[in-house]
């Protein structure tokens, strides 16, 4: 499908609620301008690239995992963070040059240490939510995403690890998931390709795995099908907002500088790590920070790989790396979290390590040819997605949602759609 194929069809003439305008294609973006179209809003979505899904929602480590709804805001994760700080293969590395948006951020992320058990089990209850809409959108319009619903495994090598794991599991099951205690001789029946010395685990037997790029990409086209309309390769310049929402953007072509602008009813930000720029032309403070993740897809192009490679996907605590398997010819493997600002670049010392665990793990399975990946996620220091109203009318934020977009933004997106509908109904009707 090339670029201009994703232009929608004109809007049905007649009364409409409201002109939406969409601020992102990623997973949050998309599944907003789903649930905006179902409730009989005019949608418009601005994407810089030419499709959607191409950055965070790209590549990432494919869980759709309420088992990993635990916010990082906790002393021992500062601990850990200060004894990684040294080690260019650690799971969390900070780039220590000075910066007023990091150093504040962190600082507020210390200050949201209070607020751990009860952001965890909110984010627990709002993962639970999210996949009955996800999994509904995805029968509904046909969607194939490579879904396998087999559960996912957390895997630990010692018994600290695992009584602490233990103390999160409370939480967990306080938000309502259903994730017990497994032996290592379970782990091994879970997941037969798995190869280790393993103290415990716990399972999760409801959560799943998928393609986020592929999902993204056939909601979007859903989106079309509803009246949706996509602009791409529309590098946005400027966001006002008062009586009327007015968007100045230009294509990304360098070769054509005319200046666009697009006017609507109400904007919703749902840029990623885009979103605290927006949000200051908007007159609002959206603390996101750009965490850095890196992904390896490696191809299993032979029958021992596809064998010897995991169906069941896995959370190894250690490593801090997580798994997906897409079908029978790819397997996902993801981690890692880089402070380095808006940094895309891919590090060889960053992705070998997600190498040599496949080959550790999985040494049937061939990583001959790994395609690495890196995304930024769009993090708030207490861990927790922005679904709110903007301090002026009309805008709209759909953002924040750290490693756990591709888990969260169904339900996040639902929940901001009810807040359009509450302001739209307190607009005057237009004519279209």
């Amino acid at each position: 499908m090339g670029a201009r194929d994703w232009q929608g069809p004109a809007p049905t003439v007649g009364e409409i609620m409201s002109h939406i305008v969409v601020l992102g294609a990623g997973i949050t973006g998309v599944t907003t301008a789903y649930a905006l179209l179902k409730r009989g809003h005019d949608v418009t979505v601005i994407e810089r690239h030419r499709y959607p899904a191409m950055e965070t929602s790209f590549a990432n480590g494919g869980q759709l995992s309420a088992s990993n709804a635990e916010v990082w805001n906790s002393w021992s994760t500062v601990v850990k963070g200060m004894k990684w700080m040294l080690k260019k293969d650690a799971p969390l590395l900070m780039n220590p040059s000075p910066s007023w948006h990091k150093y504040s951020w962190m600082g507020e992320f210390l200050g949201s240490i209070s607020g751990y058990e009860d952001n965890t089990i909110a984010t627990t209850k709002l993962a639970i939510e999210a996949r009955k809409h996800m999994f509904a959108m995805a029968e509904s319009e046909g969607i194939d995403f490579d879904l396998e619903k087999r559960g996912i495994l957390h895997v630990y090598y010692d018994r600290k690890s695992f009584d602490g794991a233990q103390k999160v599991n409370e939480l967990l099951q306080a938000g309502g998931l259903d994730r017990r205690a497994v032996s290592p001789t379970e782990i091994k029946s879970i997941e037969p390709a798995l190869v280790g010395d393993f103290f415990g685990g716990f399972f999760t037997p409801s959560d799943s795995t998928g393609d986020i790029h592929k999902f993204t990409r056939g909601l979007a086209e859903a989106c079309l099908r509803r009246g949706a309309k996509f602009l791409f390769d529309a590098d946005v310049q400027n966001v006002v907002a008062g009586n009327q929402v007015t968007v100045t953007w230009r294509p990304t072509d360098e070769a054509d500088t005319a200046v666009r602008l697009l006017n609507a009813d109400a904007i919703v930000v749902c840029a990623g790590v885009g979103s605290r720029k927006f949000a200051s032309m908007l007159g609002d403070r959206m603390n996101v920070y750009p965490v850095k993740g890196y992904s390896i897809t490696v191809h299993l192009d032979d029958a021992e790989s596809q064998n010897g490679a995991p169906w069941v996907s896995l959370l190894d605590d250690r490593a801090k790396i997580v798994t997906s398997r897409l079908g029978p010819d790819r397997f996902r493997v993801a981690g890692t979290a880089e402070f380095n600002g808006i940094n895309r670049d891919i590090r060889s010392d960053r992705t070998k390590p997600l190498v040599d665990w496949v080959r550790m793990l999985f040494p049937s399975a061939s990583t001959s040819r790994v395609v690495p990946w890196a995304g930024l996620r769009p993090m708030m220091p207490n861990m927790m997605p922005q679904v709110r109203k903007g301090n002026r009318p009309g805008v709209f934020y759909n953002t924040g949602h750290g490693h756990l977009g591709w888990t969260l933004s169904a339900a996040t997106a639902e929940l901001l759609s009810g807040l359009v509908d509450e302001y739209s109904h307190g607009q005057p009707r237009r004519v279209a």
